[in-house]
């Protein structure tokens, strides 16, 4: 069994996924979605937290991506994050969402100064990637300080057009253990739902901001 079906099933298990095409879940931009997913429930599980790294692992030799340093994109991003930097030997860092208004007001934590960033590859870490607009404003914060950052790995992904937008405009490319539809393969295989409910989740996919469930 692979790396990303592996995921799926122990994401349902313990559900950091939850899918429930005909009683959507409300989504904090207020549409109806009939998918919610919770990565950090995974962080409670060793084996799980192990698949997740190994999954990174295959996705940079396969992709041979270059990286000096390891990001994580605050909040979610940053646990996984810090697990491929230990195993990699790589350093560390976040981005912050705000600049801190006391202190050394910094915009990137993990470093003293900016100089550290300057022309290094950067690869960061995401736990989902849905329109990827997140994702994408913590890319820009690290290139505006210095950095390269060619890549994003996530956990997983909805596939959304959206997110390929996102970062096909900002140069940068990025790539999901497990996807949308490697999950509903798996719920196919394993006769989670019925064909119609089936038809719902890939409905979905197709036109997630337009979706109706009734």
């Amino acid at each position: 069994m692979d790396i990303a079906t592996k995921i799926a099933e122990y994401a349902l298990k313990i559900k950091a996924i939850k899918l429930q095409p005909n009683n959507p879940f409300t989504w904090a931009s207020g549409y109806r979605m009939p998918i919610y997913n919770d990565n950090r429930l995974s962080l409670f599980y060793p084996e799980f937290r192990e698949l997740i790294v190994n999954g990174f692992l295959n996705i940079i030799k396969e992709k041979n991506i270059k990286t000096d340093i390891i990001a994580g994109t605050p909040t979610a991003g940053i646990p996984h994050g810090m697990l491929l930097a230990n195993r990699l030997n790589l350093p560390f860092i976040y981005p912050r969402k705000s600049q801190k208004d006391h202190g050394l007001k910094n915009k990137i934590e993990g470093i003293k100064d900016l100089s550290q960033l300057e022309g290094k590859n950067v690869l960061l870490i995401e736990d989902l990637i849905s329109t990827g607009k997140s994702s994408i404003e913590a890319v820009n914060i690290l290139k505006e300080n210095g950095s390269n950052v060619n890549y994003c790995l996530s956990i997983f992904t909805y596939g959304f057009k959206k997110a390929d937008e996102y970062f096909n405009k900002n140069s940068c490319k990025y790539y999901s253990i497990l996807t949308f539809e490697k999950l509903v393969s798996t719920l196919e295989k394993n006769h989670y739902f019925s064909n119609e409910e089936l038809k719902l989740l890939k409905a979905w996919q197709n036109d997630p901001f337009n979706w109706r469930y009734k």
